[in-house]
C-alpha cells in the first residue's frame, strides 16, 4: 500500500471558488483504494459553511517556528465519501470572509505558514506519505521547505513530490526581501535557477524547480507552457523540466453531471432517447429565460467567467453581426464589469433571442447544458476546460478554440470522414470564430441526421475521473517505484 498526501488550498465539498476544488474533492475517491491510501490536506477557513464545520474533529496542535515567531497549528479531521480530509488550523491566517485575499503579500504569508505547517504536522498524524501531490502556487513551497529543511529525519526522507499546475497565470510572486524575511529560506534558495525570477520572488517557480515530477492538465496545454505566449514567464524553465512534465486531463464527476438522473432539469434524457427528450429542456428553458418559444431555433449556451481568458473580447466583436442568424443565445455567468455590461446591452437589444443571467446558479448552469444544441468557448487560453465537458455529456456540442484542454477534449467535425464530437477553430480571429459558429448552423439546419450522429459520439466520449485517476496512477508508480 502506498501513501499519497494531497495538498490544496480548496476541496469539494469543504471550500470551493473554481476547478481546483472539483479536483481535489473528486480525484482522490477515484484512485484504486486496494494499491493507495490518499488523504487530502486543506486550510480550515472560518469562512466554511458552519454544517461543514461542525463534521470537523479535532486532532492535536503544537507551535511551530514561522516568520520570528512561534505560531499555533492546529490539526483537524474529517471524513468524507471513505477518503480521511486534515485541516490546518490557524484563525489568524484562515480568518475572513473568504479563501483568498487581494493582499499579495499577506497571501505569500499565509500559503507559506500552511506548506511548512502540511509538512510539520505528519509525524503527528500516524501517517507518512510517499508521495505529496501539490497543487498550484499556494502549496509550492512544500517541495522547497522539504529538501531544505526536513531531510534531516529518517520520516522525510525520501518523500517525493509532484507539482500540478492548474493555470500557470498565478504564481506567488512578491518582493524577494520579504519573501525571505516570511519563509526563512536561506539566501541560496534565491537565485535565477531557484526561486528568483525577474527580481522577484515566486513561489510557483520553486515548486516546479524541486518537485520530482510535475503536471499540468491537458497535454496541449503542457506543450503550450513550454513557449513564450503561454509560458507567463516561466517557459525556460518548463522546457528545461520537459523529461518530467506531463499533461493529464481533468474529469468530471459522472454521478453529478448525468442526463439520466440530473435533479436540476426539467425533462432527463439519455444517449438512447435524446433525439426525443432533450428537445423538452430547450422548450422549458426558453419560457424560464424569455425567449421566442421555437423548437427549431439553434441554441447556443455559455457558461463561464466573464474575462479575457475566455475569449468575450471575440464574441464582443461578432454580437451584433451573430444575431442576426437565426440564433438564441443562453448566457450565464459574472466577471468583468465591460463584459457583464456587454451582454446586459445585448439581452436589451434582441430580448427574445439573448437572455443574459449575470450571476451564477448550479441549477440554471446544468439546465443551460442540458437544453442547448451548441455551446461556446473561444478561449484565449484554456488549461482544461470543464464546461466542454458537461456539454459533451449532455449531448450539447462545444464550439472551441483549439487550445489547451479544450484542443484534447474536443474532436473537430470532419464531414467527409464522419468523425467528431464539436466544432473548433484555431486561429484566435472574431471571424475565424463566426465562420464556425455558421458551420455548425449549417450542420444543424441542413444536416439534423448527420448533427444527431455528433450528438451520439459526444455523449459517448468518457471523460470520467476514472480515466484520469487512471493516468495518475501511472505517474505514482513511476515515481515512488512499484
Amino acid at each position: 500500500m502506498k501513501n499519497i498526501l494531497f495538498v490544496a488550498s480548496e476541496g469539494v465539498p469543504f471550500i470551493k471558488t473554481g476547478g481546483l476544488a472539483d479536483v481535489v474533492g473528486s480525484l482522490p475517491k477515484c484512485i484504486d483504494k486496494t494499491y493507495y491510501d490518499v488523504r487530502v490536506m486543506l486550510p480550515k477557513y472560518t469562512c466554511m459553511k458552519q454544517e461543514i464545520k461542525d463534521q470537523l474533529v479535532y486532532r492535536s496542535h503544537f507551535y511551530m517556528d514561522f516568520n520570528w515567531r512561534n505560531v499555533y497549528v492546529g490539526i483537524l479531521e474529517a471524513e468524507y465519501e471513505g477518503i480521511t480530509f486534515y485541516f490546518i488550523d490557524n484563525e489568524g491566517y484562515f480568518g475572513g470572509f473568504r479563501p483568498y485575499g487581494d493582499d499579495v503579500a499577506y497571501e505569500v504569508e499565509k500559503f507559506a505558514f500552511f506548506s511548512k505547517a502540511a509538512l510539520s504536522c505528519l509525524p503527528l498524524l500516524g501517517f507518512r506519505p510517499d508521495l505529496i501531490h501539490c497543487h498550484d502556487w499556494q502549496t509550492a513551497l512544500i517541495p522547497v521547505y522539504l529538501k531544505e529543511r526536513f531531510q534531516s529525519g529518517d520520516f522525510y526522507r525520501g518523500i517525493k513530490t509532484v507539482m500540478t499546475i492548474h493555470n500557470l497565470k498565478f504564481q506567488g510572486r512578491w518582493i524577494m526581501k520579504d519573501v525571505k524575511y516570511i519563509t526563512g529560506l536561506p539566501e541560496e534558495y534565491f537565485t535565477s535557477d531557484r526561486l528568483e525570477c525577474y527580481n522577484d520572488a515566486n513561489l510557483l517557480k520553486g515548486g516546479i524547480v524541486f518537485a520530482d515530477a510535475v503536471t499540468t492538465v491537458s497535454n496541449t496545454y503542457a506543450e503550450e507552457i513550454k513557449t513564450e505566449f503561454y509560458g507567463e514567464g516561466l517557459d525556460g524553465l518548463l522546457y528545461s523540466r520537459s523529461n518530467d512534465l506531463r499533461g493529464i486531463i481533468n474529469g468530471i464527476d459522472y454521478e453529478e453531471f448525468n442526463p439520466q438522473t440530473d435533479p436540476y432539469i426539467v425533462h432527463r434524457y439519455s444517449a438512447d432517447n435524446f433525439r426525443k427528450e432533450k428537445i423538452k429542456n430547450k422548450r422549458a428553458l426558453q419560457e424560464e429565460l424569455g425567449l421566442d418559444r421555437n423548437d427549431k431555433v439553434f441554441m447556443i449556451g455559455i457558461v463561464s467567467r466573464l474575462t479575457d481568458q475566455k475569449g468575450f473580447d471575440l464574441i464582443a466583436y461578432m454580437m451584433d453581426e451573430l444575431c442576426q442568424d437565426n440564433i438564441q443565445l443562453a448566457v450565464l455567468g459574472t466577471g468583468e464589469e465591460q463584459y457583464e455590461n456587454m451582454f446586459r446591452h445585448f439581452d436589451w437589444k434582441y430580448g427574445n433571442k439573448v437572455s443574459a443571467s449575470i450571476y451564477y446558479s448550479e441549477e440554471r448552469s446544468h439546465r443551460i447544458y442540458a437544453s442547448c444544441d451548441a455551446f461556446l468557448m473561444p478561449s484565449l487560453f484554456e488549461p482544461c476546460g470543464l464546461s466542454q465537458l458537461m456539454a459533451l455529456r449532455y449531448g450539447t456540442l462545444p464550439i472551441v478554440r483549439e487550445t489547451g484542454g479544450l484542443k484534447d477534449t474536443v474532436i473537430p467535425y470532419n464531414e467527409y470522414e464522419g468523425t467528431g464530437t464539436g466544432f473548433s477553430f484555431a486561429n484566435y480571429n472574431a471571424h475565424e470564430m463566426l465562420a464556425t459558429i455558421r458551420y455548425a448552423e449549417k450542420i444543424y439546419y441542413e444536416k439534423k441526421r448527420e448533427w444527431n450522429k455528433i450528438v451520439d459520439r459526444a455523449m459517448a466520449a468518457d471523460f470520467s475521473w476514472h480515466v484520469s485517476a487512471g493516468k495518475y496512477q501511472e505517474m505514482y508508480d513511476w515515481l515512488i517505484g512499484y
